[in-house]
Formats: C-alpha cells, structure tokens, sequence
C-alpha cells in the first residue's frame, strides 16, 4: 500500500532519529518515481528531515530555511499526506510550531510525524524491531555517527569520481589546445 522508501523513511524518522539517512532512501525513490519535480510531496518530506538534521546540529540558519521550504511544498500538497497516512492538519500545525521554535533558537526535540493509519504504524514498528531501534525514541545526542553524519561518511567514491571527471576534462583540454597548435 505504502512505498518501501516512504517507509524506510519512518523507520529511520521515529527509530533511530537519522534524519541523513531519511534524506538518503526518500531522495533515491523521488528521483526514481518524480525527478526533476522540487515540489514533490517527497521532497517536502525529506526537507522535514533534513531540517531536523540541521537543528540537531545547532545549525539554526540552515534548519530555519529547510523547514520553510518543507511547510511551503506540504502546504501545497496537502492532498498527498492524507493518503500516506499523515494527519494533515497536525502536522501543518506541529511544523509552524517548529519554524517557530527554531526561529527563536530553541533546542532541537525529537519530532513525530502525526501517523493516523494503525496498520502503517505497525508496519514501522516492526521495522524498527528488525533493525534494533525503538519506535518513537528522542535522538541520542551523544550518538557522534547519526548526529553528525554528513561530516564523516566514507566520501571517497565521490572523491576519486570528481578526480576522474577532472583528468578526462584535462586530457579532452589538452587534446583541443593540441589540435589548435598544428
């Protein structure tokens, strides 16, 4: 009924609070299902996740511009979060109450998504029991690889791509200034 990513992305919502790794399954299944589309009811969702990433942090300028563009993509498609599930007017309420929140420099507090479909719940319960987290946890903020995990990700794939990108962009440059010289 519900997408696997959509609830992969719950899982890790309300288990264990990696708001990246919400970012991270919903980004691959928005690509896969509405590319291109920045108004996606998933994007909304993954900016939701990422603003909490971002206030997890401290980093108050960048929680307060993702959920501002979180609440303007839900409010717009507001028609999409009843049939995932979502109790749309809690959750538009609970969002501004955050905006403010982070506005004012509060400290980030674990957020859970107003759930209203039993059967979805105890789809993400049971998810979160396989994997060992405990559904509708508070963030562990001592937990160095969830709460600042952008900073220390294994990177060195995207690294030695980028290297090979510049060495073909060299030689494609070398060959045109080559061919110009004769």
């Amino acid at each position: 009924m519900y997408p696997k990513a959509y609830i992969e992305f719950l899982i890790h919502f309300h288990g264990d609070r990696d708001y990246f790794e919400c970012h991270e399954v919903l980004e691959e299944y928005w690509k896969e299902i509405d590319p291109n589309n920045k108004q996606s009811i998933w994007v909304g969702l993954i900016l939701l996740a990422v603003s909490n990433y971002h206030h997890r942090r401290e980093n108050y300028l960048g929680a307060k511009k993702t959920i501002a563009k979180s609440i303007a993509i839900l409010k717009n498609e507001k028609n999409k979060l009843l049939p995932l599930g979502i109790d749309t007017d809690k959750l538009m309420y609970d969002l501004l109450l955050r905006q403010k929140a982070i506005a004012l420099g509060k400290p980030y507090d674990s957020y859970t998504i107003p759930i209203i479909d039993p059967m979805l719940i105890a789809s993400c319960q049971a998810g979160c029991i396989d994997r060992g987290f405990i559904w509708g946890s508070v963030s562990d903020m001592n937990n160095i690889e969830v709460v600042h995990r952008h900073s220390i990700r294994d990177r060195s794939s995207v690294i030695e791509e980028r290297l090979e990108a510049l060495k073909r962009n060299t030689r494609f440059i070398q060959q045109h200034i080559k061919k110009g010289n004769e």
